[in-house]
C-alpha cells in the first residue's frame, strides 16, 4: 500500500506525501572493500533509517561493514543539511571500548563537487581528529535519545563551514584503510547511518 495511504473503517484516505526526516534517504553508489559483508542481506534498508546506538559498551549491529578501503554515497531527497550553529551533520559507527574503525566523510551538493574533511586516522592518541567512528554512539530514537542533537547522540559531528560549502545533499564515506580490524564479516568502517542537524526542505524551505 503506498505510503500516503491509510485505512479508516475500510475506506482509504489520502494522507499526503510522508513527512521529511532527518535520514539519509538514497543509496547513490557503494563500493565494497575487503573484509566486508555483514548488513549487505538488509542492504539498503540498514543505512537509511535511525542509529541503534548501544552506548559506551555495546557497538550497534545496525550496520554495514565497508571493508578496507570501502566507499559508500547517500543522499537526502527531503531535508538536506545547511550550514548553521555548531555541527550541521552527525555520522554514525559503532565504536565502543577500545574497537575503533574510522572513516573519511567528504560532502557535496550537487554530487559532483566534493568536499572532504580532514581526517587524522593515524592519530591514536588524539583520538582520531575529523574522522568518523571516533566517537561513541548513544542516539537510539526507538529508545528515546535523539539522534539529532549532538550534545546528547554522540556519533562525530561535522560542520560544512569547515569545508566551505553552503548545503550538502549527498555524503559519502570512506574507511580510512588504517583500521586494526579487516577481517570479514566485519572489516573495516561499520556505518550505523547519518543526520542531519541543521536542516532545510530540498526546495529551500524551513520544515
Amino acid at each position: 500500500m503506498d505510503a500516503g495511504l491509510v485505512l479508516d473503517g475500510g475506506v482509504i484516505i489520502d494522507a499526503g506525501p510522508p513527512a521529511p526526516d532527518p535520514w539519509a534517504d538514497r543509496v547513490v553508489r557503494v563500493m565494497l572493500g575487503a573484509g566486508a559483508g555483514f548488513g549487505q542481506e538488509r542492504f539498503p534498508q540498514i543505512v537509511l533509517g535511525p542509529p541503534e546506538g548501544g552506548g559506551e559498551s555495546s557497538g550497534s549491529l545496525d550496520v554495514l561493514s565497508l571493508g578496507r578501503d570501502g566507499v559508500i554515497e547517500l543522499e537526502f531527497t527531503d531535508l538536506v543539511a545547511v550550514d548553521g550553529p555548531g555541527v550541521d551533520l552527525l555520522v554514525f559507527e559503532n565504536p565502543f571500548g577500545t574497537f575503533f574503525e574510522t572513516g573519511s566523510v567528504a560532502v557535496s551538493d550537487d554530487g559532483v563537487d566534493w568536499r572532504e574533511f580532514p581526517c587524522a586516522s593515524g592519530d591514536v592518541d588524539g583520538g582520531y581528529p575529523g574522522c568518523a567512528g571516533a566517537r561513541v554512539v548513544f542516539g537510539n530514537p526507538s529508545m528515546g535519545i535523539s539522534a539529532t542533537d549532538p550534545s546528547v547522540a554522540g556519533g562525530d559531528g561535522f560542520d560544512l563551514a569547515q569545508v566551505g560549502l553552503a548545503r550538502a545533499r549527498f555524503v559519502r564515506v570512506k574507511d580510512s584503510g588504517a583500521n586494526r580490524f579487516y577481517g570479514p564479516p566485519g572489516g573495516g568502517f561499520d556505518l550505523d547511518a547519518v543526520a542531519v542537524v541543521n536542516g532545510r526542505l530540498i526546495d529551500g524551505g524551513v520544515p
